[in-house]
C-alpha cells in the first residue's frame, strides 16, 4: 500500500468562522449580530475562505514531497504498451511477382460516429510469395512416401490413403518454393470415394514443414469436405515454413494427414482419390501493431550545452528495436545518436541520449562536477546550431487498441493488388500507462526488492516489469515432495479479447513463447542461485453448467432470457474479469452451484432459478465427468467455462 500522509490541519471553512465567532464572544462581548448580513461576519467568512485554501496547500506538501522523493529515486512511470494484432492481406487475384506490403503499412478499424478509428500499423515486411504446385506423394503409415506427381497431374485417379485407410496416412503435396506466413489455397479434383466421414469435420490435420518438424496450419476453408469432391483447400502456412527434401525431392512441403476422429465422429471407410491439383497464394499475415509511424520529425537546434532537452510531439513512445532513432546534422551528412536507459555508463565521446517514453522527452547527456572540481561529461554534447531530428519513432498504445477480431478491415495504406485486410486473431498486450498513484503503490515494492526476486511478491512486481500487458500474474511455492528444494512457479495468465458475445476460446488463454521467453530472461537474471524457477500457464479445469429457471411474467422473451442467463454464467467464471470482485475468478478457489443460483437470479426475468449441475470438463477433448453441487480446483488452476446450458420453463 501506499505510504499515509499526515493531515498537517484537518480543519475547515465552517470551523474556521465559528472559531472566530467563539473569540469574538469572549474579546468583544458588545459585538452580538453574528448573522450573515453583518458586514464583520462577511469579512470573517472572507478571511476563512483564504485560510482554508491556504491549509489545503500546505497539506498538499507530504504528497508534492514523497513525488520529489520518488523523482529522486529514479523512479518513472510506466508508459503504456501497445496491443499487437496479426493481420492478414488477400490479394485480389494471384500475382506471378513477389507482392511486398512495407514496414509501416497503416491497417485501421472502421471508424463511426462515437469511435474514432484504431490505427495499427506492421512492424516489418510482409511478402506473398508466389508458388505453384510441384510434386505429390503419397504416404502410408509408417510406410515410405510414393510419388504419384505424373499420376495426380496427369489424367489418372491417385488413392490419397491406404486400403482400408489408417490414422498415419498422408498426402504430401510439394510447393515450388517455401511460402511462410502466406495463405496458400490448393485446388484439388476429387470424386466422392472417401465415404464414411462427416464432411463438415473431417478427421484431417494440414500441417507445413517448419524447422521443428511438421506444424499445423489453420484451415480457411474447405469445400472438398473432407477430400470427397472438387473444390479448395485455404491454409494458413505458419512463419516457419520451409523448403526440405522428402521422398528424394526438395520443396516447400504441406501434408494432409488422417487422424483419429473426435468422439462420436465416424473414420473414412474408403480412401478418396485425387485427380489433379493446383496451389498458389493468395494472401499473407504479419503482425501490427497499435501505433502509427513518425518520420523525420525537427526536433529544434542544438544549444551546445549539456544536458539539453527536446520533446518529440507525438507521445507516448511505443518500444521498440530500437524505440527512437535520434540524428544530429554533421556537415553534410546525419550522425545517429543511440537511446540508453541511463548515463551512468556513458564517456564524453559516446553519442547517446536517453527517452522518456511516456512524455516523449529526450535528454543528452549531463556534466557532472567531481569531488577534484573537474568537469566530468556523461555523454557527448552536439556542436552548438546542429540540428536535432527523429529520423523515426512510433507513437501509441494503451488498452483502446485491444480490438475483437475482425475488427480491423480498413487498409489507410495504398498497396496494389491487396483487395482488403482482416485480422483473425483479436488484438492483446494493450495497456494503459502507469498513474501517479499506482507509482505510489509500486515504488515501495520495488525499493525493498533492489531489483531481486526473493520474495513471492517481489517475482509477481518483477513479472509485471517484464511483461505489463499480461492479464494476470501469480507466484506459487511449489512442495518439495513435487518439485524439488528451492522449487517458485509463476503462472500467467495472458490478455484475451472476448469474441462477440462475450465468449473465449481456450488458445486465448495459453501465453505465447514471446511472452513467456520475456518474463524467464528477466526474473533469471534476478533470482537467486539455486532457485529452480517454472514459468508457465495454469491448469484450466474446464466446467459445464446445466441450469432450469422459471419465467413467469416473461413469456415472449425466454430466448431473450435464455441468452442473458448463459452471459451471465460466462461472466461469473471469467479467468480474466469473472468471481465476485470482477477481477478474475481466484486461483484455486472452488465453485459451489449456489454461487451459480446467485448469479441466474439476478438475470432480469428470471423468477426463480430451479435447478443447477456443475460437470467437470476437459477443454481440449470434451468429455465431462459426473454432474454435482461443488467442484474443487488446485491451488494453480482456473475456471474455463465450456458449454453450458440453460433451459427456460414457464
Amino acid at each position: 500500500m501506499a505510504l499515509p500522509t499526515p493531515n498537517l490541519d484537518d480543519r475547515r471553512f465552517q470551523q474556521f468562522v465559528d472559531d472566530a465567532k467563539r473569540h469574538i464572544q469572549r474579546r468583544g462581548s458588545e459585538w452580538t449580530d453574528h448573522n450573515v448580513s453583518d458586514p464583520g461576519v462577511t469579512l470573517i467568512e472572507a478571511v476563512a475562505h483564504m485560510v482554508d485554501q491556504l491549509v489545503y496547500r500546505l497539506n498538499r506538501v507530504p504528497d508534492k514531497s514523497y513525488l520529489a522523493f520518488l523523482d529522486l529515486l529514479g523512479v518513472r512511470l510506466f508508459p503504456p504498451a501497445a496491443a499487437r494484432v496479426p493481420v492478414t492481406f488477400w490479394l485480389s487475384a494471384p500475382q506471378p511477382e513477389p507482392v511486398t506490403l512495407p514496414v509501416g503499412t497503416e491497417v485501421a478499424t472502421e471508424r463511426t460516429e462515437t469511435e474514432e478509428a484504431v490505427v495499427f500499423t506492421t512492424d516489418r515486411d510482409v511478402v506473398v510469395p508466389p508458388c505453384s504446385l510441384e510434386r505429390v506423394l503419397v504416404q502410408h503409415a509408417g510406410q515410405p512416401a510414393v510419388d504419384r506427381t505424373n499420376d495426380v497431374l496427369g489424367d489418372g485417379d491417385v488413392p490419397v490413403f491406404a486400403e482400408p485407410p489408417q490414422p498415419g496416412d498422408a498426402l504430401l503435396l510439394g510447393l515450388s518454393a517455401a511460402v511462410p506466413g502466406a495463405v496458400v489455397v490448393l485446388r484439388l479434383e476429387s470424386r466422392v470415394d472417401g465415404v464414411g466421414v462427416d464432411p463438415r469435420k473431417p478427421p484431417l490435420r494440414w500441417e507445413a514443414w517448419t524447422a521443428d518438424g511438421w506444424v499445423g496450419c489453420e484451415v480457411d476453408d474447405d469445400t472438398t469436405g473432407g477430400l470427397n469432391r472438387t473444390g479448395e483447400v485455404v491454409l494458413h502456412v505458419p512463419d516457419g515454413h520451409a523448403r526440405s527434401e522428402v521422398g528424394g525431392h526438395d520443396a516447400g512441403w504441406l501434408r494432409c494427414r488422417a487422424v483419429n476422429p473426435a468422439v462420436g465422429q465416424p473414420f473414412y471407410g474408403t480412401s478418396p482419390t485425387v485427380r489433379g491439383g493446383a496451389a498458389f497464394t493468395i494472401g499473407a499475415t504479419g503482425r501490427a501493431v497499435h501505433a502509427q509511424a513518425v518520420r523525420d520529425e525537427p526536433l529544434g537546434e542544438s544549444a551546445g550545452v549539456p544536458g539539453q532537452r527536446v520533446r518529440l510531439t507525438r507521445a507516448p513512445v511505443v518500444a521498440g528495436d530500437p524505440a527512437l532513432l535520434v540524428q544530429v546534422s554533421a556537415g553534410d551528412g546525419w550522425d545517429d545518436w543511440r537511446v540508453v536507459p541511463d548515463f551512468s555508463r556513458s564517456g564524453p565521446d559516446d553519442r547517446h541520449v536517453v527517452l522518456d517514453a511516456a512524455t516523449g522527452e529526450v535528454a543528452f547527456g549531463p556534466a557532472v562536477r567531481e569531488s577534484d572540481g573537474t568537469l566530468r561529461h556523461y555523454g557527448a554534447v552536439p556542436v552548438a546550431g546542429a540540428t536535432i531530428r527523429a529520423r523515426f519513432y512510433r507513437a501509441g498504445g494503451g488498452r483502446a487498441g485491444n480490438v475483437a477480431r475482425g475488427a480491423v478491415r480498413v487498409l489507410r495504406s495504398s498497396i496494389p493488388y491487396v483487395a482488403r485486410v482482416e485480422n483473425r486473431e483479436g488484438a492483446t498486450g494493450g495497456v494503459d500507462g502507469e498513474t501517479v498513484a499506482e507509482a505510489k503503490v509500486r515504488a515501495p515494492v520495488t525499493l525493498r526488492a533492489q531489483d531481486r526476486a526473493v520474495t513471492v511478491r517481489d517475482y509477481e512486481e518483477l513479472a509485471r516489469q517484464a511483461a505489463p500487458e499480461a492479464a494476470r500474474i501469480a507466484c506459487l511455492g511449489v512442495d518439495p515432495a513435487e518439485g524439488g528444494q528451492n522449487a517458485v512457479r509463476l503462472l500467467v495468465v495472458p490478455q484475451a479479447v472476448a469474441d462477440r458475445g462475450g465468449r473465449l476460446r481456450f488458445e486465448q488463454l495459453i501465453p505465447g513463447d514471446d511472452l513467456l521467453g520475456r518474463i524467464t530472461r528477466h526474473l533469471d537474471e534476478r533470482r537467486p542461485l539455486g532457485t529452480r524457477l517454472s514459468i508457465g500457464p495454469p491448469f484450466y479445469q474446464g466446467v459445464s453448467v446445466a441450469a432450469t429457471v422459471r419465467v413467469q411474467r416473461a413469456r415472449g422473451r425466454r430466448e431473450e432470457v435464455r441468452a442473458a442467463a448463459l452471459d451471465a454464467i460466462h461472466r461469473y467464471l471469467d479467468p480474466l474479469t469473472g468471481g465476485a470482485d470482477g477481477r478474475g475468478w481466484p486461483f484455486g478457489r472452488p465453485l459451489r452451484a449456489g454461487e451459480i443460483f446467485a448469479a441466474l437470479q439476478r438475470v432480469p426475468g428470471v423468477d426463480l432459478v430451479d435447478e443447477v449441475l456443475l460437470s467437470p470438463a476437459d477443454p481440449l477433448t470434451g468429455r465431462r465427468g459426473e454432474p454435482g453441487d461443488r467442484i474443487d480446483l488446485s491451488p494453480a488452476a482456473l475456471f474455463f467455462s465450456f458449454e453450458h446450458s440453460v433451459r427456460v420453463d414457464d
